[in-house]
């Protein structure tokens, strides 16, 4: 009987807690004497995240967990990498504009955990989640590309094992018929600096190839905006036109592309219209908060802190271009506000919407997010 007793008291706990600890946390959420407060904040929270990084959970499901950690469908190794690639890029960005040796320190202990003395992989990522992690430790100022290649060659084969007959990247082995908009955001960014670190021009046209193929087949008509996937064999979209972290997606990949692309580099300019085009579509449906719903297109649906994290990189980027520079640059104040409001008293950015299930298929659980963190750590910090 005692054994039952203390069963149910460890179910009622593992439910109970974390929604009782997700409560207090956002008691006064939002209360900062000053923006530069507010970053500091954000930036103690992604520190103290970087080598303990939270659960991103697998389900929506908030009661009985324990059956799910059971059933092992609670987490997953894929969706953290990209939590911690997030966190690392956040603190590159407070590294290069503040030169902490502290924060040198941290990113060099964390790269000595994933990469061993040799250059290969601890524990080598086996998909595509895990190459935007590549990028950020590729990304590191110090990064020693030449005794470190074989870690990053690795994950170009990675990529390459999954290219499909069209010659662009599936997303996973099990859909190889569907081109995903999170995998622009996973892959293109590496390709790209993985091309011009090593010379590699073939890793840089993939890269532009990806990007252009989901262009042609992912995008509504003429709004630039993007579909979650397409169908490799009709070229018909698939799934929902709009959603929200989509669009954070394919931000990243085009506008770190662009950004990694030497100046001379024949896919610059079309990049460069690309980024215009989708910068304008962006802040069309920004609203008047600062912040942009799960789908952006629906104005009833929740609003989700991914989105605006992702966005503001994206256009604080994009404010470079003379023709963008002002109404982006109102834009990411905008964002910075409704992301403000919404960081609990720690700095710990909430109101992200959880990981998507399946086309189609997307995540009503709104929370913290490792991802959302480091993204609005890296625009917070970003001097250009």
């Amino acid at each position: 009987m005692l054994f039952f007793i203390i069963l149910i008291v460890l179910i009622v706990a593992i439910d109970v807690l974390p929604q009782f600890n997700t409560w207090q946390r956002r008691i006064k959420i939002g209360q900062f004497a000053s923006q530069s407060d507010w970053r500091a904040k954000v930036f103690e929270t992604s520190k103290k995240w970087i080598f303990n990084t939270p659960t991103i959970k697998l389900t929506d499901n908030s009661r009985l967990i324990i059956i799910d950690i059971i059933k092992r469908n609670y987490k997953k190794s894929a969706i953290q990498h990209w939590q911690e690639a997030s966190l690392v890029l956040g603190l590159i960005e407070e590294y290069k504009s503040t030169k902490s040796e502290t924060t040198k320190v941290i990113l060099a202990n964390y790269c000595d955990g994933k990469i061993d003395a040799t250059g290969n992989w601890n524990n080598p990522p086996t998909e595509i989640d895990g190459v935007i992690l590549g990028y950020a430790l590729l990304s590191l100022p110090w990064m020693d590309t030449t005794k470190n290649k074989p870690a990053f060659d690795q994950l170009y084969q990675l990529i390459l094992s999954l290219k499909g007959e069209d010659g662009t990247i599936a997303y996973k082995k099990h859909s190889k018929n569907f081109r995903y908009v999170d995998t622009i955001g996973f892959i293109c960014p590496f390709l790209v600096k993985y091309g011009v670190t090593y010379n590699n021009e073939e890793a840089i046209d993939l890269a532009v190839l990806q990007i252009a193929e989901f262009n042609k087949y992912a995008l509504l008509n003429d709004t630039f905006i993007p579909c979650h996937t397409y169908n490799l064999q009709s070229k018909l979209p698939v799934g929902l036109f709009g959603w929200g972290r989509g669009l954070g997606w394919y931000a990243i990949g085009l506008i770190d592309s662009w950004n990694a692309l030497p100046e001379h580099h024949s896919a610059k300019k079309q990049l460069q219209e690309n980024v215009i085009q989708f910068a304008k579509m962006a802040m069309r449906f920004q609203q008047k908060n600062g912040g942009w719903h799960w789908l952006i297109t629906n104005t009833s649906s929740r609003f989700d802190s991914s989105t605006a994290a992702t966005l503001a990189w994206f256009l604080t980027n994009a404010a470079s271009l003379p023709n963008l520079q002002d109404e982006a640059s109102a834009s990411v104040e905008n964002a910075f506000q409704f992301l403000q409001k919404v960081t609990r008293r720690n700095g710990a950015v909430d109101f992200s919407q959880g990981d998507t299930k399946g086309i189609g298929i997307h995540s009503q659980e709104f929370d913290i997010l490792p991802f959302t963190q480091g993204f609005v750590l890296r625009t917070l910090y970003f001097k250009p």
